[in-house]
């Protein structure tokens, strides 16, 4: 389950809450009672995939392949070690 920031206009409240991507959003503050509760944009950073095995290692262009290292050509990394 989605965990989604608000903050409240009124009063500047702000939570995190769990809820489901079909439920409406909130709209009155937990704290004052009025209803200006805000869904703010969450800007968490780009997602980075670390390590090998994944598909952009597998379908680089012809150059680059070329110049890696290759099992196949007994320069294999893991061979080394």
């Amino acid at each position: 389950m989605p965990t989604y920031e608000y903050a409240c206009a009124s009063c500047g409240h702000q939570l995190e809450v769990k809820q489901r991507i079909s439920e409406d959003p909130l709209t009155e503050c937990p704290e004052c009672k009025e209803p200006s509760l805000r869904k703010q944009l969450n800007n968490a950073g780009s997602f980075v995939l670390k390590g090998g095995g994944w598909y952009k290692d597998g379908y680089s262009s012809a150059k680059e392949r070329e110049s890696a290292p290759s099992c196949s050509t007994g320069t294999c990394p893991a061979a080394d070690s």
